[in-house]
């Protein structure tokens, strides 16, 4: 039983018994035993003051030599002022550390017939462009804020909406056709994302050129965007989009259909997942019935030029425009049509929403608006929102062609880890296949580790060189840890040294109890990530475990500790450590190599 539950119980008991007087264990606050004073656990005695009628000294040591005689998990106790610091005996220690080891899952909740459908949107890439960094931060978070969820007993829906449609794929598909000649992903031997991505960019170099044409002719430059052929040619694309042409149906499918494929190669390749995807093309016209509905219903109003709004100045916002003039939908309309169409096909509880924090308003106006039109999560959506991520160089630009694209990127690091690797010399004497899996493992360790460690709602810089580093907070000094537990686990096996189910009663030293008590905080934690939605609060608590470990490794042998008892005690510890730690950097996505 967790040993704060066991204080508060043994409190009440001990107020009943010294003052005649009836609390409840809510009423008895126990925090963490500050570092500057001997104890575990720390029990504010202030407010029992009335009940003993006594000095906050007085009190707590009354309450303390209770505690101690009657409650044998206590082994000594002190007090600063109306303060009661209570130290845990070592026992206490020992068996927690078994209770751990027992569990298949420590720290984590179970699924169960009553646990609430949580859904979490993450990705939600445009089929322009390949996905980029931007994309890999925020794939990261999705994925991890789902395990982390789950974990707290949680039913997850991972999910996805992909924008297919709109003015910016029309331009792809028009440069295609311009310049193409025919090209496909088989054609070229590139990824189609990418390939898709290039005709992007060429479409705003030829848009610009013809732009600085007209002005040369002496048009302004407002109307030269408008009046660019390529411009020109690309809104009747959409319109035939629209207007569901076939041919252009057939080329849209077919440019998209390139775009999927490399999608989901790079998706496998970081490791996410979804359980549904939506597509922006089969939402919109949803979103549009949902918003004459709401017309219908006084919810929202209708213009002069026929467009229609949602008037939000009773909640403290502005007039948002749900449908143009011309009856077309806006991102809004699109999203309250995937929200109808999610509600239908799951029993949602909670949505959240991950997306950046330039969002931060679209997102309040949309729970407005999903509340207004009946659904219940509207009006307790959550919009985890981050910050953006830059590398060194500058920002980027999908039009440009200056973005990082996430499979380049993956490419980067593999090659950092494997530079770093070579130059440290840690995996002489494995075979190239065996080296390779591990400069994979390391290089996305150390870029998802990296990206999750901070703050979400902070802008980052990420270098990759600094994140692949074998000392400091970084994945890969955590990965190597983790196997050099394994080693030791598989060393004592070899040696025949039976790493025994249950630990032997011993007495832990000081920093075993350390360890014991870092291994502790780990349900606590993983309640605490998914209460705010956390991953940095898995990654920081996994570092210092990490910390903790080494630190006792360097001042005490396991293999070579000559006591046996001790030697099968430190065997249970390490291992129930390495499970720790493989757990944790699982809520993040993250693979630990065996051997390294």
């Amino acid at each position: 039983m967790d040993i704060e539950v066991i204080i508060k119980s043994k409190v009440k008991e001990a107020i009943s018994a010294l003052y005649q007087s009836e609390i409840d264990e809510s009423q008895v606050q126990i925090q963490q035993t500050r570092k500057e004073f001997d104890g575990d656990k720390t029990v504010v005695v202030f407010p029992f003051l009335r009940l003993s009628k006594k000095s906050p000294e007085i009190t707590a040591q009354e309450i303390g030599d209770y505690m101690k005689e009657n409650l044998k998990e206590i082994s000594d106790y002190n007090i600063v002022k109306g303060f009661l610091n209570l130290s845990i005996s070592t026992a206490y220690w020992v068996g927690l550390l078994n209770e751990m080891s027992k569990e298949a899952q420590y720290g984590f909740k179970p699924v169960t017939d009553e646990s609430e459908v949580v859904m979490i949107e993450y990705s939600s890439p445009n089929t322009n462009k390949p996905l980029h960094l931007g994309h890999i931060r925020n794939n990261l978070l999705g994925f991890s804020i789902s395990e982390i969820m789950a974990a707290n007993g949680n039913k997850v829906v991972k999910t996805n909406i992909v924008n297919d449609r709109g003015i910016h794929i029309c331009k792809s598909m028009y440069a295609w056709m311009a310049e193409g000649n025919g090209e496909t992903p088989e054609s070229s031997g590139k990824k189609g994302d990418h390939l898709v991505g290039e005709y992007y960019v060429k479409f705003d170099k030829m848009y610009k050129q013809q732009i600085a044409k007209l002005v040369a002719q002496g048009i302004s430059e407002d109307d030269a965007k408008e009046k660019a052929p390529c411009m020109v040619e690309t809104r009747d694309l959409l319109r035939k989009w629209e207007n569901k042409d076939e041919e252009t149906i057939a080329l849209w499918k077919k440019m998209n259909g390139w775009v999927y494929t490399g999608f989901d190669e790079t998706y496998k390749r970081l490791g996410v997942d979804f359980d549904k995807i939506y597509y922006e093309s089969d939402t919109y016209l949803t979103g549009k019935d949902e918003v004459l509905r709401g017309l219908e219903e006084g919810l929202f109003i209708k213009e002069e030029d026929q467009s229609v709004w949602a008037n939000l100045e009773a909640e403290g916002l502005d007039k948002k425009i749900l449908l143009r003039s011309d009856g077309t939908s806006v991102y809004m309309t699109q999203d309250i049509g995937t929200a109808k169409m999610r509600f239908k096909d799951y029993p949602i509880d909670h949505m959240i929403y991950v997306v950046g924090n330039e969002q931060i308003y679209h997102f309040q106006v949309l729970s407005i608006l999903l509340d207004k039109l009946g659904y219940k999560w509207g009006k307790d959506l959550y919009h985890f929102s981050y910050g953006m991520v830059e590398l060194p160089h500058g920002k980027m630009k999908s039009r440009e062609g200056t973005v990082v694209d996430a499979d380049d990127l993956m490419d980067e690091m593999i090659n950092v880890a494997r530079k770093v690797s070579e130059e440290l010399g840690k995996l002489e004497g494995y075979s190239d296949q065996e080296k390779e899996n591990i400069y994979r493992i390391v290089a996305l360790g150390a870029l998802k580790y990296f990206m999750l460690k901070v703050d979400p709602k902070k802008g980052m810089m990420f270098n990759p060189e600094e994140s692949i580093d074998f000392n400091g907070n970084t994945g890969p000094f955590i990965q190597y840890t983790y196997a050099r537990i394994q080693s030791v686990l598989r060393k004592a096996q070899e040696a025949g040294v039976e790493i025994p189910s249950v630990a032997p009663s011993v007495a832990p030293n000081a920093k075993e109890v350390e360890l014991i008590k870092t291994l502790s905080r780990y349900s606590v934690v993983v309640a605490d990530a998914g209460k705010n939605h956390s991953p940095a609060l898995i990654a920081n608590y996994v570092y210092e475990l990490v910390k903790t470990f080494n630190q006792f490794y360097h001042d005490y042998s396991i293999n070579k500790e000559e006591n046996k008892e001790v030697q099968a005690f430190r065997l249970v510890l390490a291992e129930q450590v390495g499970k720790v730690i493989k757990s944790g950097f699982s809520l993040l996505g993250i693979e630990v190599p065996e051997r390294m």
